[in-house]
């Protein structure tokens, strides 16, 4: 989670020119004031992470802070803040109307709970910029969480809120943190099927990742015709990635930016705010994986044949001691089996996805089977 993931991100965009259009801004975020942080966290914790930002040598590991995961540092409840900010100032733009697309490659820590850091995470951007959006007017927000984790925590915080749909594709928990995130988890008694969960197997690949995807968002984000769509894009489930398990390639989280670009397109008029998340390799996947989101969300979409500029290339060695890939791309075989040829029930992956069509189709009156 290191702050040089986003300084490659934006160096490597730049290099693109990816920036280089009269319809793209850029905003520096402020810090999000308190009652922003509210609407999504309780204050006892907002406390807590004020004292240990002040005082990193304090712990409050009921709260989740101080743990391996969440070393505590000085600055941090203005950094995380800060990330929230970058998140509303994105949902306000939206809101406004002066801009249909947004993207906060810094956001998406969607483990953060109303309570509790977890998972590198301490304040939920993502969930404060929906309820920003929901506080505005808006009356259906769709959250579609690509990272290889379940977002455990932006789900929490809208377990009962019928306005809001969360829909998680992951690593099953039963190999990977935070150990949630399966079928059966479809969101409290007043909002049953607001929560989604498809919890893939691990060494799953590009393939099965992407029947999973279009066997169940596509359908259910069409039956709950959003008004806007907020998606997180974590690139932990890259092959080169050692902290997880999937497999992917830059070129299939690639595709899915632009699959869900045009599900907004199609059912929100446009209207989609795009988050970062995880991501552990910092040089060869996250810069080229979030280049390719903002590149997207511009308007311009990066050919994954574009070679890396040399500049670029000798910066990331010169500084980080890492050699980068040439390509914007890892030159995989995007292909997959749409659900419509038919369900292999020896297929692990054919079976978490049923599993989840079974769960939540038929409380949006949609066919497990068929739809």
């Amino acid at each position: 989670m290191h702050p040089s993931r986003l300084e490659l991100t934006h160096r490597l965009s730049e290099a693109l020119d990816v920036y280089a259009s009269s319809n793209v801004s850029l905003s520096a975020p402020e810090v999000a004031e308190e009652h922003i942080l509210l609407t999504v966290h309780d204050q006892d914790y907002l406390d807590q992470v004020k004292a240990v930002s002040e005082d990193p040598g304090l712990q409050a590991v009921d709260f989740g802070l101080g743990t391996e995961d969440d070393p505590v540092f000085a600055g941090m409840y203005e950094a995380a803040a800060r990330i929230v900010g970058g998140s509303v100032i994105a949902a306000d733009a939206i809101m406004d109307q002066s801009t249909v697309r947004a993207v906060n490659f810094a956001g998406g820590m969607h483990h953060a709970k109303r309570n509790k850091a977890s998972g590198f995470c301490i304040f939920n951007d993502a969930a404060a910029a929906i309820h920003r959006m929901l506080e505005r007017g808006a009356k259906r927000v769709c959250y579609i969480d690509v990272d290889a984790h379940h977002g455990d925590g932006t789900e929490s915080i809208f377990w009962d809120d019928e306005r809001v749909l969360t829909i998680s594709i992951h690593e099953s928990g039963l190999s990977l943190f935070p150990g949630t995130g399966f079928a059966n988890e479809i969101g409290g008694p007043r909002a049953e099927g607001s929560a989604v969960n498809i919890a893939l197997p691990a060494m799953t690949g590009d393939a099965g990742w992407m029947r999973a995807f279009h066997a169940v968002v596509p359908q259910l984000v069409r039956a709950f015709d959003p008004e806007i769509i907020v998606s997180q894009h974590g690139c932990d489930a890259h092959r080169d990635d050692e902290m997880t398990n999937l497999k992917l390639s830059v070129d299939a989280q690639r595709q899915v930016a632009l699959d869900i670009a045009q599900l907004a397109d199609d059912v929100c008029d446009g209207r989609w705010l795009a988050t970062g998340g995880g991501g552990y390799n910092v040089t060869a996947v996250v810069p080229r994986t979030w280049t390719h989101l903002t590149a997207i969300a511009a308007g311009k979409p990066v050919p994954l044949r574009t070679y890396v500029p040399e500049q670029f290339r000798r910066y990331v060695l010169e500084t980080y001691g890492r050699a980068m890939p040439y390509l914007m791309g890892d030159d995989a075989q995007l292909w997959w089996r749409n659900w419509e040829v038919g369900y292999d029930p020896a297929d692990p992956v054919d079976r978490t996805i049923i599993a989840t069509r079974k769960e939540v189709f038929p409380l949006y009156g949609l066919d497990p089977w068929f739809d």
